[in-house]
């Protein structure tokens, strides 16, 4: 059986490198909240790195405006991918499912040694998620695009089954407790103070241990919050926006795209600023599976998919103009390195807050790591367009692609003289 081929650089669309360049730098501000740094309002810590009043508010904005939106973006971005792929493979006459397989396999191995590393890693649930993608490619582009809204959707009626159900919650009940016995086992951890403890002040390999433990804890969370429907939903939404080919034809489709401008900010940034609000008055209760929690349900299925795609059409339109190309195609090799650039994040948090490194976990708020994620995703634009100056990819795209084609990929490019 033929196997589809790597898709060659000129082949690439642009635009979606720049879109996955603007997402990373989103996925990165919204981790280094309580994912790398610990901030924590509650924390009773004197650090000059702490502003009380300011950080209060752009934790505000952080879950009103980034919060959920740039992960729907980048899981939209992800079916469009695959899309295209299996398109790839159509106009060739060849069937691309078994490449993509292999590929979305080799994604599982390297999404496993990121959870080792950092277990807010969110790539091994995407390739999981992928295999369950690909069944409904045969599906018209309306019924992709019914199917994600209502999956999308599903998580209110998920949550409202739980408060009435409670035994609905035992896979991630049974997620959370297997990571206590095995945090217990690793580390002798017996309360989340003795972890925190070890954060501050265990050694690397202490760190490696709390990550192996950390996998349950990540994915006990993940399906308590049915993240499985979320991402899945706008993975359908981009394999229909990907297969259709409606970024071909932007300029036929000015109107939808300002509908859903239109509707995202409408919906979407009131649902948001309510689902921040109540994050803030009752974040407690929406693990107790009380109203509240509810109620944060509601306001996260309404709000955050329509803003991210608000956020989508917005820079659909801007990229078409000749300033916001300009000002926005130097995204586009962070985009392309988009998984060594979400990897090496990783390791900088991990090295910047941790015990194990420089310390400062706990001791930074929302002001001062919004500048330190800037700054640092500047330093990765600048690396990355260095980078492709010399390397067709970035590294972890590389042994990926390679693993994926089984053959080696140039890596270097030819130097023209």
């Amino acid at each position: 059986m033929q196997l589809l081929t790597p898709v060659n650089t000129n082949e690439r669309i642009v635009f979606m490198d720049v879109l996955r360049g603007f997402a990373i730098l989103g996925i990165f501000i919204a981790n280094l909240g309580p994912g790398f740094s610990w901030y924590t309002e509650s924390a009773k810590i004197s650090s000059p790195w702490l502003l009380p009043a300011a950080d209060h508010k752009m934790f505000f904005l952080h879950h009103m405006l980034l919060e959920g939106k740039f992960y729907s973006i980048f899981s939209l971005l992800f079916g469009w991918g695959i899309a295209l792929q299996v398109k790839k493979g159509i106009d060739k006459g060849i069937n691309a499912v078994p490449t993509i397989r292999r590929r979305l396999f080799i994604l599982l191995l390297l999404g496993a040694i990121h959870l080792l590393i950092w277990p807010g890693d969110i790539v091994f649930f995407y390739a999981l998620l992928g295999f369950l993608l690909l069944p409904f490619r045969k599906l018209s582009d309306k019924a992709l695009l019914m199917t994600g809204a209502v999956l999308v959707l599903l998580p209110i009626l998920l949550y409202a089954a739980k408060m009435y159900w409670q035994w609905l919650s035992a896979p991630s009940t049974y997620l959370f407790e297997t990571g206590m016995k095995v945090d217990g086992y690793l580390t002798d951890n017996k309360s989340q103070e003795d972890f925190m403890n070890l954060m501050r002040k265990g050694d690397w390999w202490d760190v490696f241990k709390s990550n192996v433990s950390g996998f349950f804890f990540r994915y006990g969370d993940l399906i308590f919050q049915s993240r499985i429907p979320k991402v899945l939903g706008m993975f359908l939404v981009g394999y229909a926006l990907g297969r259709s080919g409606f970024y071909k034809n932007i300029l036929q489709h000015k109107k939808t795209l300002y509908y859903i401008i239109a509707f995202g900010l409408a919906v979407g940034l009131p649902a948001n600023y309510l689902l921040a609000q109540s994050m803030f008055l009752h974040g407690n209760e929406y693990y107790n599976l009380e109203m509240n929690g509810f109620k944060q349900t509601v306001y996260y299925a309404i709000g955050v998919a329509p803003l991210a795609m608000a956020y989508v059409a917005m820079f659909m339109l801007w990229f078409q103009t000749g300033m916001g190309k300009k000002l926005t195609s130097f995204l586009a090799p962070v985009g392309k390195m988009a998984f060594s650039n979400y990897m090496l994040q990783s390791l900088i948090g991990n090295f910047v807050f941790l015990g194990a490194g420089l310390g400062y976990m706990e001791k930074v708020g929302p002001v001062y790591y919004t500048i330190f994620g800037l700054i640092i995703f500047t330093g990765q634009v600048i690396l990355s367009n260095y980078w492709l100056k010399y390397f067709n990819y970035g590294p972890v795209e590389w042994i990926w692609r390679s693993a994926t084609y089984k053959k080696w990929q140039p890596f270097r490019k030819k130097q023209t003289t």
